[in-house]
């Protein structure tokens, strides 16, 4: 039987493994809400989404006070079904973080299972593109870092073949930016793909000011340089500049991601499984992406997001920033430069158990 036996949730919190700063905020811990499903035939499907520090707590109650009970005696092969169900349900609170982060546990959890059940790891069930993605690193690249630990960051990610790097901008003047983007580029040379993220912190006029600074550096993209909800200023900067503009980790919708695509503000899709509220609404960006002729480089969540990339034909790249390792007992792999997504049945995430219960805080 496929039916929905049991369904729970907690929230762990995880540990930063280093200092991690941008424009405007610090990343200090990771909270992560954690589903479990169990069904009659005996598979179970684990689950998580995250924050960066609040709404946790929010999100484990909209979980256990109104969606886990609807799953139970449902038939977990009714993935596109439950996401539905789930989310008519949370009207009130929809479209909305913590309705999408709720549901992203749940939803990546229905996935693990459909996985398994198929005997398929999540990359080919998911779509099956290729197995191995483009890495660039973020690690190396936060706010606070010194001009020189930049530059050894970046040179020590050339040297193992990772295809890019990431530098956090929005130092006070245009001039600390530039130099610190110039700094990088001459140490690592014409071939390794810069990558800079304003974390939503500048008004348009000044992103603008910016962009035409950059220029020179020859970008990949400049990454949230307005507010997400500021859709009218990133279409003035698109058509301002020649960098491509990247958008989509805090948006929460369907309808938001097509909202950029029709109007030219998007060059690269950034679509976050956790704050989209799941694989099933990411797969669909993805595609939407997919016919505008757009590249998709998702946000954060390394360890799942490299099953997705490589599920769909247009992911670009995988952000490398390790945030699993103190509850996971092994690593996503890494070859010439390109994550490797995992071959488990399942979402292929090797969960410890006694590290997420000793994390365990609700």
């Amino acid at each position: 039987m496929t039916l929905i036996t049991a369904a729970t949730a907690r929230l762990v919190d995880i540990e930063v493994e280093k200092v991690r700063t941008d424009a405007m905020q610090s990343f200090l811990k990771q909270e992560t809400i954690v589903v479990t499903i169990e069904t009659a035939d005996g598979l179970t499907g684990r689950g998580y989404s995250y924050t960066i520090g609040t709404g946790g707590r929010a999100t484990l109650s909209m979980l256990n006070e109104h969606l886990l009970a609807v799953l139970v005696g449902e038939d977990s092969r009714l993935v596109e079904h439950l996401w539905r169900r789930l989310y008519d349900s949370t009207r009130a609170t929809s479209v909305g973080v913590i309705t999408a982060l709720a549901l992203a546990a749940v939803d990546t959890a229905l996935w693990d299972i459909r996985a398994q059940r198929a005997a398929q790891p999540l990359w080919m069930i998911a779509g099956g593109n290729r197995r191995d993605v483009p890495l660039y690193d973020t690690e190396g690249g936060w706010l606070h870092v010194s001009v020189d630990e930049l530059v050894e960051e970046a040179r020590a990610s050339a040297s193992r073949g990772w295809k890019g790097v990431k530098i956090k901008v929005g130092k006070p003047s245009i001039a600390e930016d530039a130099s610190r983007i110039a700094a990088v580029r001459d140490a690592v040379g014409p071939n390794i793909e810069i990558m800079v993220d304003a974390n939503q912190s500048m008004t348009s006029a000044e992103a603008v000011r910016r962009a035409h600074a950059f220029e020179p550096f020859d970008l990949s993209w400049f990454e949230e340089p307005l507010p997400a909800d500021d859709v009218t200023g990133h279409v003035r900067l698109a058509q301002s500049t020649s960098i491509p503009i990247a958008v989509g980790e805090s948006m929460y919708s369907l309808g938001h991601f097509r909202e950029y695509l029709e109007r030219g503000a998007a060059g690269i899709v950034q679509v976050d499984v956790a704050r989209i509220g799941g694989i099933t609404p990411w797969l669909k960006v993805a595609h939407l992406a997919e016919a505008f002729n757009v590249q998709v480089s998702p946000h954060f969540l390394m360890e799942l997001h490299v099953s997705l990339a490589a599920a769909i034909p247009n992911g670009r790249f995988v952000e490398h920033i390790p945030q699993l390792r103190a509850v996971t007992d092994s690593e996503i792999r890494i070859e010439d430069g390109h994550a490797l997504a995992p071959m488990t049945p399942g979402l292929g995430i090797d969960w410890n158990l006694d590290a997420l219960d000793d994390r365990t805080v609700a």
